[in-house]
């Protein structure tokens, strides 16, 4: 079974699963001088299976993930924390709805270089097994049964999640 064949089965499992925003930062043009608020704008959704975004026609490498909600002044610690504010602010004014989980920053896979025996991000080719890495320390894992794991949690989420 080629990798494509891998993430069209997925689809099929996964019709009628909860999906998420996947958006992008716009940082808008000056006008008359003066500075507009930066905005996350949806560009369409996807299923989130852990490192992977899986759309109904490619295969994305997870970014960050963040929740919509409006402006608040708030007192941070770090920087860190006001710059997540910020996003989630611009992911609220550029037409996200409140507390709406937003994916930034995704980059799309190459499935065909995978089959090639290439890596594309989070995806491999191993002893011509497809498989994925699923975090950044952690090792490579078969794809199919990877996915069989995240479908199965997107359907049945554990209690509490």
């Amino acid at each position: 079974m080629t990798v494509a064949d891998l993430f069209a089965a997925a689809r099929t499992e996964l019709a009628g699963a909860p999906r998420e925003g996947l958006g992008v930062l716009v940082e808008p043009r000056r006008f008359l001088g003066m500075g507009r608020a930066p905005r996350i704008v949806p560009r369409g959704n996807a299923w989130h299976l852990g490192v992977l975004l899986l759309t109904d026609d490619g295969v994305l490498a997870t970014g960050d993930v963040l929740r919509a909600r409006g402006e608040a002044r708030r007192g941070y610690t770090a920087e860190s924390q006001r710059r997540r504010a910020d996003l989630a602010a611009a992911a609220r004014r550029g037409g996200f709805e409140e507390g709406a989980t937003v994916h930034l920053d995704w980059q799309v896979l190459d499935l065909d270089a995978v089959e090639r025996g290439e890596a594309s991000g989070p995806l491999a080719l191993v002893d011509g097994v497809a498989s994925v890495r699923w975090s950044a320390a952690g090792g490579l894992m078969p794809l199919d049964r990877y996915l069989d794991e995240r479908i199965e949690l997107l359907r049945h989420p554990l209690p509490g999640a």
